[in-house]
């Protein structure tokens, strides 16, 4: 959206927000660096890196309040389940809606006007139409540009995933890396394998905090409300460097196939839709509350 705005095809972005939880693989912020470098300046659309801190450290520190992870339980009867995700409410949405209140000229608590609001885009291409909801917020409403867009390979309105990764790499961005924690519980197999085979140091860092975070976050350990159960990244609840990555799901299979342009499709998608944090588009469900100390 980024490139279509520079380019003229799409309104000219007023400013763009990153939301750092301060543990993305720097691929990512390679990738940002550029993205600021070679199309924002250059279209006089300023970047703004806003944080409420590092969520790894956050997590492994006793003295800080910890939005929890969605981390996979076992429990201590054997039974399965999650905690809550709040991470991606207090690492994502927080800041970026105190940025946003920044931009109208209105910071907390000062209430915004009825009626002043941005527009914030989402990139929903229309092979993921469902993920596309408002975000509720009386200042902050959401918009979906890609899916108003004409000239799709198959003549429909609307940019498919196909679309973009074909307009990516024509004006040379071959490789657009995910934006998430490297120690995020929603990677699928082959992200995790990715993370392994391409970044030992990254691979190594998230094998860790694993192993840390078996018995829950610091600050209830240290507060005397330690979890009930054990915790972990990968959805075997098994640690990670023992976990199956290595299996290859019917779904990620044939998301690996030649597609009919003769590009290989991209592989990160398994197990059908998968699941994710994107701020107001997550893919994942309602997460399965994991026992916990009260």
């Amino acid at each position: 959206m980024a490139l279509l705005s520079a380019e003229g095809r799409l309104p000219r972005l007023d400013a763009a927000i990153f939301a750092d939880t301060g543990w993305e693989p720097r691929a990512v912020y390679a990738h940002l660096d550029r993205l600021e470098r070679e199309v924002l300046i250059p279209a006089g659309i300023p970047l703004y890196r806003v944080s409420v801190g590092n969520i790894r450290d956050d997590a492994l520190n006793p003295e800080h309040r910890f939005a929890s992870m969605p981390l996979f339980i076992k429990n201590q009867d054997g039974g399965d389940g999650m905690t809550r995700r709040q991470c991606t409410s207090e690492y994502k949405l927080k800041p970026i809606k105190r940025q946003v209140r920044q931009l109208l000229g209105y910071p907390h608590p000062t209430p915004v006007p009825r009626g002043l609001y941005v527009e914030q885009w989402i990139g929903i291409s229309r092979d993921e139409f469902g993920r596309a909801k408002d975000s509720g917020i009386n200042y902050l409403r959401s918009a979906f540009p890609l899916l108003d867009l004409q000239g799709g390979a198959d003549g429909r309105e609307g940019w498919t995933r196909d679309d973009c990764t074909r307009y990516l790499r024509a004006n040379g961005w071959e490789t657009t890396p995910k934006s998430a924690c490297i120690g995020c519980p929603f990677h699928g197999n082959a992200q995790w394998r990715a993370l392994r085979d391409g970044n030992t140091e990254e691979w190594a860092d998230a094998v860790d905090f694993d192993h840390a975070i078996r018995s829950g976050n610091a600050r209830g350990n240290a507060n005397g409300k330690p979890l009930l159960g054990e915790a972990y990244l990968h959805r075997s609840r098994k640690p990670l460097d023992q976990a199956p990555i290595d299996r290859v799901t019917a779904h990620e299979w044939g998301q690996q196939q030649t597609d009919v342009f003769g590009q290989i499709a991209d592989a990160e998608l398994e197990d059908g839709d998968p699941d994710g944090c994107s701020p107001w588009s997550c893919r994942s469900g309602q997460p399965v509350i994991g026992e916990e100390a009260a």
